[in-house]
């Protein structure tokens, strides 16, 4: 029995191989046959047609150019500029625009009077910074309006109808904020950044450079801001001197005199109407 069963066992191995070489020779005929199939259809050579993908090469060579170029028109029927151009050049002049407000304008002067007053108040956060500079893009605004009328009128208008260039149209820009600068600068100012700059003493006002007149303009608006503050700041020196003196004679040292002069600064800038005169005296010590 045991015989017989190692007999069967041979058998059923060497059916196994048998049929294992017929999967792997059958494997082999079936993959030649497909390598055979692509290389064939790759070459060109199926039922006598040409290369498909030579074809397509040659069809793309055909459709593209050789070059390409990019055209950009700065004009339009009209002559004025295209409104691309415009539209990247208002980009730029609102990426500039806070720049031109401090340096060109009444916020410098208005800005730190402000902070001075605050300071001499006593009170570190109130009002705000947010409403501070609000308050002072506004008087900027009312005080620089006729210069931004002029600006409007010979400047921006004829440029947008294409009556000027670009270039003569900026000229009418700046021709108004240089008078606005050049009635509120000191001759010392000019002077001094003109010797800085070593140039020559200039006949004229038309002859100065806005990189000498915009400094001075800036310096000039720093040391009016600074009188300011200092004329404001001395009537509270004075209660905090008393409040002082006071809480001395009583005995109370321990005691901030901060602490009970602060109420009594609130109480005398509101008695004397404080807003209205800081803000009327700013705007009268302009010339626009």
């Amino acid at each position: 029995m045991k015989e017989k069963i190692k007999n069967n066992k041979k058998l059923t191995d060497i059916i196994q191989c048998i049929h294992f070489k017929k999967f792997i020779i059958a494997y082999f005929v079936i993959f030649s046959v497909l390598c055979m199939g692509v290389y064939s259809h790759a070459t060109g050579n199926v039922d006598g047609t040409e290369n498909d993908a030579e074809s397509v090469i040659d069809n793309l060579e055909q459709d593209v150019p050789h070059t390409i170029g990019i055209t950009v028109d700065t004009t339009n029927e009209e002559g004025t500029l295209a409104g691309t151009l415009q539209m990247l050049l208002v980009i730029t002049v609102i990426s500039l625009a806070p720049s031109i407000v401090v340096m060109m304008t009444s916020f410098t002067r208005i800005i730190v009077v402000f902070h001075f007053l605050r300071t001499a108040l006593g009170t570190q956060s109130t009002p705000p910074n947010n409403v501070l500079i609000g308050l002072a893009l506004f008087l900027t605004l009312f005080i620089m309006s006729p210069t931004l009328e002029r600006i409007n009128e010979e400047g921006i208008q004829p440029l947008s109808r294409g009556e000027i260039t670009q270039e003569e149209g900026l000229e009418a820009c700046m021709e108004p904020l240089r008078d606005f600068m050049f009635a509120n600068v000191e001759t010392q100012d000019i002077n001094f950044f003109l010797e800085l700059a070593r140039l020559e003493t200039v006949s004229e006002i038309d002859d100065i450079p806005n990189s000498v007149l915009i400094p001075a303009f800036m310096l000039g608006e720093l040391r009016k801001s600074f009188i300011i503050g200092f004329l404001i700041y001395i009537p509270f020196i004075i209660i905090d001197m008393v409040v002082a003196s006071t809480l001395m004679a009583m005995g109370m040292m321990m005691l901030p005199p901060t602490t009970i002069s602060m109420p009594f600064k609130i109480l005398l800038f509101v008695m004397a109407n404080g807003w209205n005169l800081v803000i009327g005296e700013l705007i009268k010590s302009f010339n626009y």
